[in-house]
């Protein structure tokens, strides 16, 4: 049951940034929810991947260089997912996968806060 809220979270949150992110663009709900599924497969392998080779450098530049990787991860899902979700350009990516990243996080925080261990 959290697995699929988390996705529906997701889903929501790349449907915000459609909209506040010009250049990203989701055609409907059900683009979403599948830009999101593979969003996330693609942050769960290959962005994994990618993180551990660019460990070094994401050091150097003090843990930026992730933002970049979470663009790339954005643009390589619009490649695969055209016309439904779509990235125009790497400073849109750049953008979104901020937004993005934020938008879950707070998604996330009110709808699945976590519970307290004492």
């Amino acid at each position: 049951m959290r697995l699929l809220l988390n996705w529906i979270l997701s889903a929501v949150a790349v449907w915000v940034v459609a909209h506040l992110v010009s250049g990203v663009y989701v055609s409907g709900w059900k683009s979403a929810l599948i830009a999101a599924l593979v969003i996330g497969f693609i942050n769960a392998t290959i962005g994994l991947v990618l993180k551990v080779i660019t460990f070094p450098l994401t050091l150097v530049t003090l843990g930026l260089f992730w933002l970049v990787i979470n663009a790339l991860m954005l643009e390589l899902a619009s490649a695969l997912l055209s016309p439904g979700f779509q990235v125009h350009g790497f400073l849109a990516a750049f953008l979104g996968a901020i937004v993005l990243s934020l938008v879950n996080m707070l998604l996330k925080g009110i709808v699945m806060p976590k519970k307290d261990s004492n």
